[in-house]
């Protein structure tokens, strides 16, 4: 398995598309139903391969990701071959950036001396969207942009 499994959750949510799935191998319910019960192993292997098709497409979408802890907030935009980073560090140790007020704060404090901001550029060493999956592995989630693209817009002007 090169990702990790979907959750029950996810799997419940993409109830449609794993029975398609399925039925791309010609197993139907009745037939999913007999392999859990006869063939756990086999059925664990297809939960495994449809949640890997699943990470691809998502992750093969992905064009933003952001990352937020107490002080820091990190941007991504994802591209081919690199991503282009934007983090922000608060230096004032009060300010929790996971909060409805730290993140006022930031709106408040973008452009002072309490804000750090770094810009970077990596170009990805393992494949793409392997990068991109260690990333959320780490608390990265997939975003719209809009924080990306209002900063960069800022720096860049």
């Amino acid at each position: 398995m090169k990702y990790t499994r979907l959750t029950k959750e996810q799997f419940e949510e993409l109830h449609q598309e794993f029975s398609t799935f399925l039925a791309t191998q010609t197993i139907d319910k009745a037939e999913w139903d007999k392999i859990k019960i006869e063939k756990p192993e086999v059925a664990e292997q297809e939960l495994d391969v449809f949640s890997d098709l699943i990470w691809e497409k998502v992750l093969a979408k992905a064009e933003y990701l952001e990352h937020f802890s107490k002080n820091h907030i990190f941007l991504f935009q994802c591209f081919d071959t690199e991503v282009k980073s934007i983090v922000l560090k608060s230096t004032v140790p009060e300010v929790d950036f996971l909060t409805k007020d730290g993140l006022q704060w930031l709106s408040d404090n973008m452009f002072t001396e309490t804000i750090e901001m770094k810009v970077g550029k990596k170009v990805f060493t393992d494949e793409r969207n392997f990068s991109l999956f260690q990333l959320i592995q780490q608390g990265a989630f997939l975003s719209d942009g809009q924080l990306f693209k209002q900063i960069n817009a800022i720096i860049e002007s």
